[in-house]
């Protein structure tokens, strides 16, 4: 399983195993606020499509076509996390104000995917 939480949000911090998946560290906090078991800043979008979707809804299905092309690349963070989500519950922890249009979001629906076609 695989949940999704934003860290500004957060107020309970139990659950499972809780992995930042932003490049950059969510402005404003502490890592003890934070306390993530993981941080995989490799897994987030590169920079530079991160700069180029700036959270635009109308840019979000080629957003999520070019983020994962991108994760293809990172078999290794991607295998990581599947192992550690057939062990407990998986939490993505990510920074941005949008809730449906983030790279956490496109993130669990690959894996999603990616964990449906490996069982």
């Amino acid at each position: 399983m695989i949940e999704l939480r934003r860290v500004y949000d957060e107020k309970q911090r139990t659950g499972g195993c809780r992995v930042l998946v932003d490049r950059v560290w969510p402005r404003g906090l502490k890592k003890e606020e934070v306390k993530p078991d993981l941080w995989l800043r490799d897994i987030a979008p590169s920079s530079e499509l991160r700069k180029w979707f700036g959270h635009d809804p109308d840019k979000w299905q080629e957003f999520k076509k070019r983020y994962f092309a991108e994760l293809k690349g990172r078999k290794e963070e991607i295998g990581f996390i599947l192992d550690r989500e057939r062990e407990k519950k998986i939490i993505l922890l990510y920074g941005a104000r949008d809730t449906e249009h983030n790279n956490a979001v496109a993130l669990k629906e690959y894996l999603e995917k990616k964990g449906r076609r490996e069982s």
